[in-house]
């Protein structure tokens, strides 16, 4: 996963206050609830001195995305009276933080990022469909189509003798040319976005001739068929939670693949693991990709420099008389000198063991 995206929060020359927060919503009294995690979060960020001015930035941004129901999160970066950044989050953190240090603290928002793919989702019934493109790690779809096509003749009558099989002929072809014309959509849909994954729901005859359709020409992405559909609130409502599970499985996958190919690389000497020989890697901007485990627990204090962005050390004298020296958490070190060296990211997913819980495949 592409890391610029943190550029802003790590470029800013001054001390950062990190926030994440979950503003799922669906309970009657969200807000109330997503109020009183933000008070107890500005609770903390007063008793680690924070500025009144950066307190009041976050007061007039925080909240999630009000529009948006079921599971989020949100990740605020400020600085001064400044918003650094603010991110919707596909999935709430694991709990609730609020940090003000002197760098930012990315983290559980990188993380996030990295569980997403680009994907469609696809709706489909006897009238047409609708498809929706999602980029990685976007909230809103880039692209949006609905189809109806033509509902003539699109419920088979009974009819009668021979006037049946005509009426029923009309029928499936009706069928077929809709889905022909969603078939068309998906292809666009999935090239627009570079999709991994395309999530198919709907009804099974409409889905037989759209498979077929897309037999003939494939897009580009993997299918995966889903319950749920476009007809009522339930249906949509088991798409979503269907879509949720098989990204979900997707993303495993794929890291899967990622920590497959460390462990070939880590015996060919094309990639490190440990606190250490990944600091060094880091610090002559030699990594290709940086990986971290979620849990960092007990993860050691280094030292940065703001003159210096790709520097992490363990102790301050290896920087010399540096007086913009600084220390912080290991894991937002890593991540801000990963930035500044153009480095990938991807998470070490539980289970998998590494060295401190950190890896890095190297450029050379």
């Amino acid at each position: 996963m592409d890391l610029q995206f943190l550029r802003p929060v790590f470029d800013c020359g001054g001390d950062v206050t990190s926030v994440h927060l979950d503003t799922s919503r669906g309970a009657v009294d969200s807000d109330k609830q997503i109020e009183l995690r933000w008070k107890a979060a500005r609770r903390s960020l007063t008793e680690q001195g924070a500025p009144v001015e950066t307190l009041e930035a976050v007061d007039e941004v925080v909240g999630g995305a009000k529009d948006v129901p079921g599971p989020q999160g949100e990740a605020l970066f400020a600085s001064g009276a400044e918003i650094l950044a603010a991110h919707t989050m596909a999935e709430p953190p694991q709990s609730d933080s609020a940090v003000h240090q002197p760098v930012a603290d990315p983290l559980s928002l990188a993380i996030d990022r990295d569980h997403q793919l680009a994907h469609v989702v696809v709706a489909v019934d006897r009238e047409g469909a609708d498809v929706d493109a999602y980029p990685a790690a976007a909230a809103a779809p880039s692209f949006q189509r609905t189809f109806n096509g033509s509902t003539l003749h699109i419920t088979r009558v009974r009819a009668g003798a021979v006037s049946h099989a005509a009426y029923h002929r009309r029928s499936v072809n009706v069928w077929s040319e809709n889905t022909e014309q969603v078939a068309e959509d998906i292809r666009e849909a999935a090239a627009e976005v570079e999709a991994a994954v395309i999530l198919i729901a709907g009804d099974p005859k409409a889905i037989g001739l759209l498979r077929e359709h897309l037999r003939t020409r494939p897009p580009a992405g993997r299918l995966v068929y889903v319950e749920g559909g476009r007809t009522d609130q339930s249906a949509i409502a088991g798409l979503r939670a269907s879509v949720d599970a098989a990204m979900h499985q997707a993303m495993v996958e794929s890291h899967q693949e990622v920590l497959e190919e460390l462990d070939a690389k880590l015996a060919g000497g094309q990639a490190l693991q440990g606190m250490g020989p990944v600091m060094e890697a880091l610090s002559q901007g030699r990594v290709e990709t940086l990986l971290l485990a979620a849990d960092r627990t007990g993860d050691p204090r280094l030292v940065a420099s703001r003159r210096d962005p790709l520097a992490v050390v363990s102790d301050a004298t290896a920087l010399g008389d540096d007086p913009s020296a600084f220390a912080a958490p290991a894991s937002a070190l890593l991540l801000r000198s990963a930035v500044h060296g153009n480095a990938q990211f991807t998470e070490i997913l539980p289970g998998i063991s590494c060295e401190d819980g950190v890896a890095a495949v190297v450029r050379y």
